[in-house]
């Protein structure tokens, strides 16, 4: 007797074919993140090395430039406050590490470098934003334009900083380029050199505005009668010849502002900088209602509705996303390990592999948030459009998710939801349980987060990173196949976080609808 085949998985026993379920589209790499209306205002400081940004901050702050002194590869957040203080944030350590504000004050030894370091200062200019400073456009990567792509998005505007004998580099306008694209304010410092300004040329020689046109070679414009008595600026040919470099490649940043850096004058950049985050604030304000509508309405289940219907789409929902952040989070491992083996080989070496490696995590954490984030809102909200009908109103969606936030805590892997994976020397991965360790793994802390799960965090441990500092420790091949074990190890760890992530969401949602159709109201 032939046997009968088998259904195929989106038919159902009825012959009918099946609803298919299938996880909204997630982010597949990081970019320039679009800021939340309570984030706080922040100046993004980048550029690469030797263009004197830590001199131009000093300037712009009042302060010493050793006070912005820091490890190479951490970013550097100054708020204001009204007593200098400055801490250490470490991945692998719940609490900073404190030190003296002054110039003076010893940093503390450290196993490796802090992600960020915080330093407080009375300066009335940042009473009207935040000042981050990044590592050198020379040394960020792939991950690490990732990463600032991510922080310039949330802060709002950036300040890249070049000098005069200097010139924009591939790297640098494929970032920038990145940045034009999205609602961000640019702002560009162009300092003197190693050699001062730009010489005059010699001869009676003019100066064209920076957004005119230049009028073509053999119709040049007779020179004025006192066109051999004007001098000019140096700084001012510098600027022009920077903006016409970095517009014809990068156009979309016609409307960015140049401010030449001249020496003790930060008076016009100040001023600018302080007219944006007036303008700013007050957008962001805008956008963000003090009570967003449906906070106290009552919101009824819809007629009709099969009990059984938002458990069992829950469930495939739920399955569905796991998996495809999972896959997402392989292939983006694997080309993680091409990077670090290209890097291995040809570029940093063994001695540069922690900080390579360590920013890939930061880069890789980020990508993993965000696919956790977008996967429960969509989830959340089409749950929600089929139990109490769309559209849903803010107000309602925020009570649904600060419920299923408050349900985490009753599930019994809900505890080990905000914890660190820490690469160790051993290729192993270890765990670190706590806010504290969550927050240490931040370039850029912003407001409180108001999603349902905590973020993702990986970093590499101080006895790793000291691992490969050792001078014996330079063997290319060994190198390899440490970082392939490790990365394999990490995947298999992020694997079973995403999967115990999904897994008491659908268990507390479920627990929120079902206490909804139950009584036929919402009761969170």
């Amino acid at each position: 007797m032939k046997q009968r085949p088998l259904p195929s998985v989106d038919v159902s026993e009825l012959g009918a074919p099946a609803e298919r379920t299938r996880c909204a589209p997630l982010p597949t790499r990081l970019g320039v993140t679009e800021p939340r209306p309570e984030e706080p205002l922040a100046v993004v400081v980048a550029g690469p090395a030797g263009a004197g940004r830590r001199e131009l901050l000093a300037g712009l702050l009042e302060v010493a430039p050793g006070m912005l002194a820091l490890p190479a590869g951490s970013c550097l957040l100054v708020n204001h406050a009204k007593v200098p203080t400055r801490a250490a944030y470490v991945p692998g350590y719940r609490q900073p590490h404190s030190y003296g504000g002054d110039p003076l004050a010893a940093g503390p030894a450290l196993a490796r470098p802090p992600r960020r370091v915080e330093l407080s200062l009375p300066d009335p200019l940042l009473r009207h934003f935040s000042v981050l400073d990044t590592p050198d456009t020379g040394s960020l990567g792939v991950a690490g334009d990732q990463v600032l792509l991510d922080a310039v998005g949330r802060a709002g505007a950036l300040l890249f900083v070049i000098s005069a004998d200097q010139a924009f580099t591939a790297g640098e306008l494929h970032l920038l380029a990145e940045v034009a694209r999205a609602r961000v304010e640019v702002f560009f410092a162009v300092t003197p050199g190693a050699a001062g300004w730009a010489a005059p040329a010699v001869g009676p020689t003019t100066t064209e505005d920076p957004g005119a046109s230049v009028a073509p070679a053999g119709r040049a414009r007779p020179p004025g009668p006192r066109a051999a008595d004007r001098r000019v600026d140096p700084a001012e040919v510098s600027l022009a010849a920077h903006r016409a470099a970095l517009l014809s490649a990068v156009p979309g940043l016609a409307s960015a502002r140049w401010y030449p850096v001249r020496q003790a004058d930060h008076a016009a950049l100040r001023r600018a900088l302080v007219g944006w985050a007036a303008d700013e604030g007050l957008r962001r304000a805008s956008a963000h209602p003090p009570e967003p509508p449906g906070v106290h309405h009552r919101v009824a289940v819809l007629p009709g509705l099969d009990p059984g219907d938002p458990t069992d789409r829950l469930d495939r929902q739920a399955r569905s996303c796991a998996q495809r952040i999972r896959q997402h989070l392989a292939l983006e491992l694997a080309n993680i390990h091409l990077r670090v083996v290209q890097e291995i080989v040809f570029g940093v070496g063994c001695a540069g592999l922690p900080q390579l490696l360590d920013r890939e995590m930061e880069a890789l954490s980020l990508l993993a948030t965000a696919q956790c984030d977008e996967a429960v809102r969509s989830i959340v909200d089409d749950l929600a459009a089929r139990v109490f009908g769309a559209p849903l109103a803010e107000g309602v969606r925020r009570r649904i998710t600060h419920a299923v936030r408050w349900g985490l805590a009753d599930q019994p892997a809900g505890g080990e939801l905000d914890r660190v994976l820490l690469v160790t020397s051993t290729a192993g991965v270890a765990g670190l349980s706590g806010t504290g360790a969550t927050d240490a793994l931040a370039g850029f802390p912003g407001a409180a987060r108001d999603e349902v799960l905590p973020p993702i965090g990986v970093a590499l441990s101080g006895g790793c990173w000291q691992h490969w500092r050792v001078p014996g420790n330079d063997d290319p091949n060994s190198a390899r196949s440490w970082s392939q074990r490790a990365l394999r190890e990490v995947e298999l760890e992020l694997s079973r976080e995403v999967s115990r992530r999904f897994e008491v969401i659908r268990l507390s949602l479920g627990a929120v609808l079902t206490d909804a159709v139950d009584h036929g109201i919402l009761l969170a």
